[in-house]
């Protein structure tokens, strides 16, 4: 006992003496002043931060202006991005230059991102002038928050307000972890999901509360081994794997788990899409377990003929292919009739698809909640309100 006891002391104190020689980096140090543009001082603040092994760059209580920034890695160490304030965006798209992102983490092993600070994207003007979801070629707007090869980090406690596109995306991240973060937007503003997941692996989301006008959470190609833990939706488009198989060499999306989820009021449940006429791909090993649907339209759903706006050909079926996929202990209420939806490929119907215990219950006239299938046949055990395929295809 008292050996393990020396040992846990020891390495506290490693982690005080850590701490406490973690040098500062104060941003009003560098001529940052409320209510005025701080682009300059928190490039210097974060550039001379970043050359100390153990730095911390801070951004006081107070409301900033910021024009797009890139917080640029590698770093001398671990780092951390300590935001107690709000930034705030520019209102006019024209300044970002056509670039995708107005804050952006790049090339950063050890980062920190905390303070109970929020990004306020001010996308109002940038949400009217959005043609994505009628032009597949639209102009991308900007992301919020961008990290991209980003690894053995931690963003926790912060706020994404009304960003102008995305609130945050992951691209080529590893060992990455979203805990306790808020993201609100409106239900009406296009294209901003709330976390959006790329060719990134090992990416824990822990506690998020998620509002916004597209997916809450979206995981695209070359996902793996992502975990979504207590994450409350709504309102939005629910949680999405996909859409997968729009663009030439997809990687397969693998090893994802949704856990303990509560959605409210969203236009979808848990969904799993892909484009017709597609690229051959493969999703496997999806499981979404003990997840609430409160008035939620398609709570549980496989769209395999995804097309919104009618933006793609529909000549031929999706070459993505599905396998193992569960959904278990999903319950509540379903805005719409079709409660289950498992629309599979004609090419490539889903394998090893299970449904347990699920109890979806339908509030609206014209009888019960029913269950639609179409190339698949699943395993199916424990309580099934709707029961399981209803109506085959």
């Amino acid at each position: 006992m008292g050996k393990n006891l020396s040992i846990a002391t020891i390495s506290l104190l490693l982690v005080l003496a850590s701490t406490n020689a973690q040098q500062v980096f104060d941003v009003k140090s560098y001529g940052a002043q409320p209510n005025a543009d701080i682009t300059q001082a928190l490039t210097k603040a974060w550039k001379a931060a970043c050359a100390v092994a153990g730095s911390k760059v801070v951004i006081s209580a107070g409301v900033y202006k910021l024009g797009l920034v890139t917080l640029l890695g590698p770093c001398k160490g671990a780092i951390e991005f300590n935001l107690q304030g709000t930034l705030e965006a520019p209102l006019d798209v024209a300044s970002f230059n056509g670039k995708d992102a107005w804050v952006f983490f790049q090339y950063i092993d050890g980062l920190t991102v905390s303070g109970g600070g929020v990004f306020d994207g001010k996308g109002q003007q940038a949400w009217q002038r959005n043609t994505c979801n009628k032009d597949k070629n639209c102009n991308i707007l900007p992301f919020n928050i961008r990290f991209d090869y980003v690894t053995n980090s931690i963003v926790q406690g912060i706020t994404s307000k009304d960003s102008k596109f995305f609130h945050i995306n992951l691209f080529e991240c590893k060992k990455l972890q979203l805990q306790h973060v808020t993201i609100t937007t409106p239900g009406d503003s296009p294209n901003t999901d709330g976390i959006h997941i790329g060719h990134s692996s090992q990416i824990n989301i822990t506690n998020a509360n998620i509002g916004t006008g597209d997916d809450c959470i979206s995981i695209g190609d070359g996902s793996q081994d992502i975990t979504v833990n207590q994450v409350t939706c709504g309102p939005g488009h629910g949680i999405s794997i996909g859409s997968l198989g729009r663009y030439q060499n997809e990687q397969p999306v693998s090893g994802i788990r949704v856990i303990g989820a509560t959605l409210s009021n969203t236009d979808n449940g848990v969904r799993i899409k892909t484009w017709p006429s597609s690229t051959s791909g493969v999703a496997s090993d999806i499981h979404f377990e003990n997840v609430i649907m409160n008035n939620v339209a398609n709570p549980i759903i496989i769209d395999q003929n995804y097309c919104p706006n009618n933006q793609c050909s529909n000549q031929s079926p999706s070459k993505v292919k599905i396998n193992n996929v569960s959904f278990k202990k999903i319950s509540g209420t379903s805005s719409t009739k079709e409660a289950v939806n498992l629309i599979c490929s004609k090419s490539v119907p889903c394998q090893q698809v299970v449904l347990s215990d699920i109890d979806l219950a339908y509030k609206g006239g014209g009888g019960s909640a029913t269950s639609t299938c179409a190339n698949v046949q699943p395993a199916v055990s424990g309580k099934q309100n709707p029961p399981a395929c209803t109506n085959k295809l």
